[in-house]
């Protein structure tokens, strides 16, 4: 299965007194690789969201398999894990790298694609280009015909 991957080196910003990164540092990964993922392959995002789009995260966790401190460089892989309606699951892997790379921690994320109207959220269906750019990110192109 194909996975965008987002390369991460830690700072020191994102370590505790002791040197290890703390466990927030990996939530906030899974959301930059999923804005790095849009930035490329879904660039009018930023038109969409003007538009009324909103992403929201229905829920998100992490698996701490490793421990990981600054100057590590890490490779973190997103993998689309199904899509149903208007809603996508997300898979994550975090591999140190280096000499022989070590899988240091997983994690899931869920989003809903909801429109604002007035000031409610009303679900709204996935959009085609948005569709298309996870669709080369499915098993077996599974999603291509899901229009919503």
């Amino acid at each position: 299965m194909r996975a965008y991957e987002y390369q991460h080196v830690v700072g020191f910003e994102e370590t505790n007194l002791v040197g290890n990164a703390y466990y927030l540092s990996q939530l906030r990964w899974q959301g930059r690789a999923r804005e790095m993922f849009l930035r490329e392959y879904f660039p009018e995002i930023l038109t969409e969201l003007e538009n009324g789009l909103a992403l929201i995260t229905l829920n998100c966790s992490c698996q701490y398999l490793g421990e990981l401190k600054a100057f590590d460089q890490v490779t973190v892989r997103m993998f689309l894990g199904s899509m149903a309606q208007n809603r996508i699951s997300m898979r994550f892997e975090y591999w140190r790298r280096g000499p022989a790379q070590e899988l240091v921690g997983r994690g899931e994320q869920e989003i809903a694609c909801m429109r604002r109207q007035g000031s409610q959220l009303i679900p709204t269906p996935i959009p085609q280009k948005l569709l298309n750019a996870l669709e080369a990110f499915s098993e077996d192109h599974l999603y291509a015909s899901n229009t919503g």
